[in-house]
């Protein structure tokens, strides 16, 4: 058996175990004859996934079609709960085989920190990190986007069921201890079986908000700190210059939930409070229960250990009277902090009673500095080991987190803005109408306007309803400010950026609640452009050009360190203009954004606006770093994690660590080791560039024809996807469309595909590469193929965008795709596109494998070949039931049971998949 078998074993081992366990939950709970139907089809998915037997197909067809609706949802429940384990068995095994990698003290793994800091001092640029890390930034984003359909007391179960099983791979375990841990992991399955999948209820704003700092309790508020020790330590260890020195705060976790307020209008001012409020009151939970650790932990006795003076002085403030600490002052001195830390909490979250006379805090600073009282003296007196432990982790936690614990950004919709600056200039200068008037002129009255100390809102106007909400939520960013400090929303983001003046009509909102100073311009947030749209993409280089060639905005940049960032939108480019036109626009604006910004010398930070499936932009995050262009990283990357994704990634501390590590791993290696392939123009060729501008034209054209321009497309997609259920199904605040309307124009990019994950054709990761590279061989017959061959080789860009491909294509089922086609009424309708599907599916997989040399999908990644293997013969019965399903719904059988059914076959489906919205 190979080496990898033999590991894979004991994965195997783990999935088997944990579906006997399930097996046993479901006959103890609903009976044999239940567990032996839902064995019964488990069997014949086994064996057509397996052998491709078409006899399995037909039978498994049959069985499905013969359930009761009660039946259906007991296999469905079944299945989806097989998914959920199966990740969470990945997910330990990654674990088991990175634990077994350290321990066998083997070579640093690509996408590691060791991996990355070995290569800079390796290539001698070891003198460079310093100055990365003075200038660096790195945020993974978390968002709140509706394809995270779990629940977080689902989560919560898998966590548990995960601790038990990394028990067994940590401990040396006596028969008496492995029983238990066997009875523990029944207990923890059967608690899971007889948890409801579904909610019962709409998610609200602030339920998304606890979702996502519940990741924080799990994994952000240790793990990284411990990152930044284990960088510092890494960095001591290969170069004594680092030693003692603490790295900048070079790693921030932001957020976009309760500050998302685009297209949702449960975002409001109240809703910002609230959400801040709560982050704060989280961070600073943190910090108590820390400080009460610490002090449990440093028991020195000053009659052994000499003590600082400033620590002295910070005992002898304390209000701790007990005689039982007399004579241990770092014990006195973690007490007087803490009690500071508790009249923090009460004045800035209404929590808890101050003692009397305790001062609060009134930054995050103050009390770094007090800890700081407390590290200097353990160091200057002989103890730097007790200082290197708890106390070094919560001093990093303080300086990242501070008091606001994440950096909340807001977003809006430039169409928003532009109707609220209407509305202003309508009641404070009567006869300018200024949705009437031209971009330059809109641009020359924004600009006297900012120029001007007057302010156009008055107290005594009423406004409309839009115009108030818009106005409110400026207003608690600066109350926001005073009270959390500017690093709690410290950015603005526009969406559907498409002109100057949609930069200045926020830079005008931000003058009237004063996070704008016109007299010296200064301003307190970065406004961010978001370009999404093919078009916005193209013009937004030129956008930002006319932007800086303008002296008032380039002195608010001033203000801001000369620094701009931009972001990008995948999502709405993909769906938009399809996967191939997407990635190469993107690719191209930031070449070009890269030129502006240094012939105007402004430092540039680019937003990648990615989503969890590569439709959306997704794929592993250190190739995607990687193959950015030249000059597009420069030691600052922010990207947002969304969805089903946060949870795959952050849930487990381990995994969540690694998660970060690999961001940080990836943008050293961008910044200071940049490959030569990167750049197209030195070593891809003009040919490369060439070709790809033909492949992403053929490819668009293939696209939009089918989504835009062939009647009743619209109608096919929303008959043959389970669109209309994912819009009534409980997982998110945000509606699945802009306007109330069954346009695609108007849908989300985050439904759409996460409609066509669900009916596993996946159509926006791959649809048009097909027709594309048909098209560019037929032009080139000659050397066509060598370019591609090519391109794939030597180009990273290209490289990650055809490995994305492969794995979507991998996940997709041309058979299973037919079956939710068939819902379509109109069998003409039906025919003409599914037909044009199935062929552009059948050429895409014959130039992927022409380009890339496989045989057979995800040749190169067996990884993720076992995945689909251990977890496909689950997933497939799933969609069948689905189609099922709402084939009798749509026949009118709609009562709740058939919607619940859907809706937990929806989940069922996305646990499988992972990465599929």
């Amino acid at each position: 058996m190979q080496m990898n078998e033999v590991k894979d074993e004991l994965l195997s081992s783990d999935i088997r175990q944990l579906g006997r366990l399930l097996g046993d939950a479901i006959r103890n709970h609903l009976g044999d004859p239940a567990f032996e139907r839902i064995e019964h089809v488990r069997q014949l998915a086994i064996r057509f996934r397996r052998d491709n037997d078409e006899a399995a197909r037909a039978q498994l067809s049959d069985a499905l079609q013969a359930l009761s609706q009660e039946e259906t949802t007991q296999l469905t429940r079944a299945f989806s709960y097989f998914s959920l384990l199966a990740n969470i068995a990945e997910d330990q095994h990654h674990i088991r085989r990175t634990r077994a990698h350290l321990i066998a003290g083997s070579p640093p793994r690509q996408g590691s920190l060791s991996h990355a800091v070995g290569n800079v001092f390796d290539a001698g640029k070891a003198d460079a990190l310093e100055t990365f890390f003075e200038d660096a930034f790195v945020s993974p984003v978390f968002t709140a986007h509706p394809t995270e359909v779990q629940r977080k007391s689902i989560q919560n179960c898998q966590m548990a069921i995960a601790r038990l099983l990394s028990e067994r791979d940590r401990v040396q375990m006596t028969p008496e201890e492995a029983e238990q841990n066997e009875e523990a992991l029944g207990r923890g399955i059967v608690t899971l079986w007889q948890t409801r999948l579904l909610r019962t209820s709409k998610l609200s704003v602030m339920d998304e908000v606890a979702n996502g700092l519940s990741f924080y309790d799990h994994t952000i508020l240790r793990e990284l700190p411990k990152l930044y020790s284990s960088l510092e330590t890494m960095l001591a260890q290969r170069d004594a210059r680092w030693e003692d020195a603490e790295l900048p705060n070079f790693m921030k976790v932001g957020s976009w939930i309760g500050g998302d307020r685009d297209g949702n209008p449960f975002v409001t001012a109240d809703v910002l409070r609230s959400t801040l409020q709560t982050q704060a009151d989280k961070v600073l939970d943190f910090y108590l229960g820390e400080l009460r650790k610490l002090a449990s932990q440093l028991s020195l006795a000053q009659i052994l250990n000499a003590c600082s003076e400033p620590l002295r002085a910070l005992a002898e403030r304390s209000a701790d009277a007990s005689p039982h600490r007399v004579d241990e002052p770092y014990r006195r001195a973690l007490h007087g902090i803490h009690a500071r830390l508790e009249a923090t909490r009460v004045a800035l979250c209404g929590k808890g009673k101050p003692a009397d006379g305790v001062q609060p805090y009134a930054a995050a600073a103050e009390l770094l500095a007090d800890l700081d009282v407390v590290q200097h003296s353990l160091v200057s007196n002989g103890l730097r080991a007790l200082a290197r432990g708890r106390l070094r982790q919560l001093r990093r936690a303080v300086k990242v987190f501070g008091f606001s614990l994440a950096p909340l950004d807001l977003r809006q919709n430039s169409d928003v803005h532009e109707r609220v600056v209407g509305e202003l200039f309508a009641g404070a200068q009567p006869g300018l109408v200024y949705l009437d008037l031209d971009e330059e002129q809109r641009i020359a009255v924004l600009l006297a306007e900012l120029e001007s100390p007057r302010l156009l809102a008055s107290p005594y106007a009423q406004y409309s309803e839009e115009t108030t909400s818009e106005l409110d939520i400026f207003r608690a960013v600066r109350e926001a400010h005073v009270k959390y400090g500017k690093e709690s929303v410290p950015n603005c983001i526009i969406s559907k950026a498409a002109s100057v003046s949609d930069l200045l009509e926020v830079a005008l909102l931000l003058k009237e609640v004063g996070l704008l100073r016109q007299d010296s311009r200064e301003v307190d947030v970065n406004i961010i452009p978001l370009f999404e749209t093919i078009d916005d993409l193209r013009a937004g280089p030129a956008i930002m050009a006319r932007a800086f060639g303008l002296p008032f905005y380039r002195g608010l940049l001033a203000s801001r360190a000369d620094q701009q960032e931009v972001m990008l939108g995948y999502s709405d480019s993909n769906k938009d203009g399809g996967f191939l036109t997407s990635g190469w626009e993107l690719y191209k604006v930031e070449i070009e954004l890269v030129t502006v910004f240094k012939e105007y010398q402004i430092k540039l930070r680019l937003f990648h606006g990615r989503g969890g499936s590569v439709g959306r932009g997704g794929g592993p995050s250190y190739e995607a770093i990687l193959a950015q262009p030249a000059g597009a990283v420069q030691g600052q990357i922010r990207l947002t994690e969304q969805g089903e994704v946060i949870t795959a990634k952050y849930a487990n501390p381990e995994v969540g660590r690694r998660n970060l590590e690999v961001l940080v791993a990836a943008t050293i290696q961008s910044t200071l080791l940049p490959q030569a392939q990167l750049q197209p123009k030195a070593s891809a060729g003009a040919g490369h560039l060439a070709a790809m501008e033909e492949l992403s034209g053929t490819a668009l054209n293939a696209y939009r024809d089918l989504v835009y321009g062939t009647e009743g497309f619209e109608q096919y997609f929303w008959e043959s996807t389970v669109i209309a259920e994912i819009a009534a199904l409980n997982i998110g605040s945000r509606p699945a469309s802009r306007k109330k309307s069954t346009s695609i124009e108007d849908l989300r990019a985050i439904p759409w595909v996460l409609s066509w994950a669900q009916c596993r054709l996946m159509l926006p990761g791959w649809f048009g590469f097909g027709s594309a590279v048909q098209a560019y061989l037929a032009a080139h017959p000659a050397d066509g193929a060598d370019v591609l061959r090519g391109m794939y080789t030597d180009w990273p860009f290209f490289t990650s965008l055809l490995s994305n491909m492969d794995m979507v294509l991998a996940k997709s089922d041309i058979a299973i795709a037919g079956k939710y086609a068939e819902l379509v009424k109109d069998k003409a309708l039906r025919e003409a596109i599914f037909t044009r599907i199935r062929a552009e599916y059948a050429a895409t997989l014959d130039a992927l494998k022409l380009i890339t040399g496989q045989e057979e999908l995800q040749q190169a990644n067996p990884l993720m070949q076992r995945s689909i293997r251990n977890r496909f013969p689950y997933i497939d019965p799933l969609n069948h039931v689905q189609v099922e399903l709402l084939k009798r719904f749509r026949e009118g059988k709609q009562d709740a049971a058939a919607r619940t059914g859907i809706h937990l076959s929806i989940n069922g489906i996305a646990a499988g998949l992972r990465n599929s919205g």
